[in-house]
């Protein structure tokens, strides 16, 4: 089926939450991408950050074919070999419990239910509200949702769900003065993706921990698209040398299959009883299986100190792009997540990549993104660097 054909039909049968597509992609290996007329592309927004492996690596493929050979799905009525194997990797990196869903959005429903249900445990129903940060995204459920700080993905829904409150990113006061006696937790993305790639400083972080145990106050990290490796560190907390007290975990967990974690240290944890939450497919066998192979690999082959060493020759690229062309006003990001602000639009330059091969992202209206996956090289950071520049020249910006 062509692409024309392909976007008549999708016209007519699904709801039309994406718009018009430009791309049929029928083929994808390591960084490169492949459409339906054999055009090359290199992929540097790897599927929103999921693609953390490129696409289509060995060990993932081999172990989805695996599990897929021996059995696809059951239920969380019986065990699961490879979701309690994954569960204990994840152990090993942070001292907690899983509750396994199918997103990001989902894992971010469980935390902010299992946060409500701690406190009325602890015979402090009225300790419900969470804080967030402006600029947050934490996802599309109802609850995730009211917790984002962005109004504009809030138009057209509400009333939404109550008990969130909103405060200015890297404002340690601003959380301070909002931390009333209501407030049962504060949510944070240590690296706000599609707020625009802005980092929560160090000392922000540590801080903000102090405050938390000081007013015991759970708090939540979301590391949906920065954690597994995304800024150099197996969990992009481990910058500031603290630990939350929840953990939710996405994207690139499971090697391109849907699968999110909510992890939750013991203690917390323990106000979940059977009943209390549950997902059909939360856990899949075949999306763990999966998983256990995104961090193997990761582990393997290096990719940490990989995605630290390129994010850092990727910023300095992009930091001599900003110096030469005064419409890019800062570059910013840690690791491989990493972009740049513009004094303008920046869908027109995601369109004008695209069309020389160049696959990136345009976030908060004017800031350019790349999410490059973690085996990436010098040699395709400047082959894209290179693209983004001829790009910026052409249109004479």
């Amino acid at each position: 089926m062509s692409i024309e054909q392909l976007a008549r039909a999708d016209k007519k049968c699904i709801i039309n939450t994406y718009g018009e597509r430009p791309l049929l992609i029928v083929k994808g290996c390591g960084m490169r991408l492949w459409d339906d007329k054999g055009k090359e592309y290199l992929d540097f927004f790897s599927g929103i950050g999921v693609n953390l492996l490129g696409h289509c690596h060995p060990n993932i493929v081999s172990a989805i074919k695996k599990q897929s050979e021996e059995f696809i799905h059951t239920s969380n009525l019986y065990y699961i070999e490879p979701q309690v194997r994954l569960a204990g990797l994840l152990r090993k990196r942070f001292e907690g419990k899983c509750f396994f869903a199918n997103s990001g959005a989902e894992a971010n429903e469980a935390a902010i239910k299992l946060t409500r249900k701690y406190y009325k445990e602890a015979g402090l129903p009225g300790k419900y509200k969470i804080i967030t940060m402006e600029g947050s995204f934490h996802g599309r459920t109802l609850a995730t949702l009211a917790a984002t700080g962005q109004r504009k993905y809030h138009n057209g829904f509400g009333p939404l769900p109550s008990g969130f409150k909103y405060v200015p990113f890297n404002d340690i006061s601003a959380i301070s003065q909002a931390m009333d006696e209501e407030v049962a937790a504060v949510m944070i993305e240590p690296v706000q993706g599609e707020g625009g790639d802005n980092v929560a400083t160090d000392d922000y972080l540590r801080s903000l921990r102090k405050l938390c145990d000081e007013r015991k106050v759970i708090l939540i990290f979301d590391e949906v698209q920065c954690g597994l490796g995304r800024t150099g560190k197996f969990f992009a907390y481990e910058h500031a040398g603290v630990v939350p007290d929840v953990l939710t975990l996405a994207k690139p967990l499971g090697g391109g299959l849907p699968l999110g974690v909510m992890l939750a240290r013991d203690k917390i944890a323990s106000a979940f009883s059977p009943g209390n939450h549950a997902s059909t497919f939360g856990g899949n066998p075949v999306a763990c299986a999966a998983g256990i192979a995104v961090i193997k690999t990761i582990m393997e082959e290096n990719l940490l100190e990989n995605a630290a060493t390129m994010g850092d020759y990727l910023f300095k690229k992009l930091s001599f792009l900003k110096e030469k062309n005064p419409f890019i006003t800062e570059v910013r990001g840690r690791g491989l997540m990493v972009g740049m602000e513009l004094t303008f639009d920046g869908a027109e330059i995601v369109t004008h990549c695209l069309r020389n091969g160049l696959l990136i992202n345009c976030t908060a209206g004017n800031f350019i993104r790349f999410l490059p996956a973690l085996i990436v090289t010098r040699d395709e950071i400047d082959e894209a660097v290179s693209i983004l520049d001829s790009v910026f020249r052409k249109l004479n910006k």
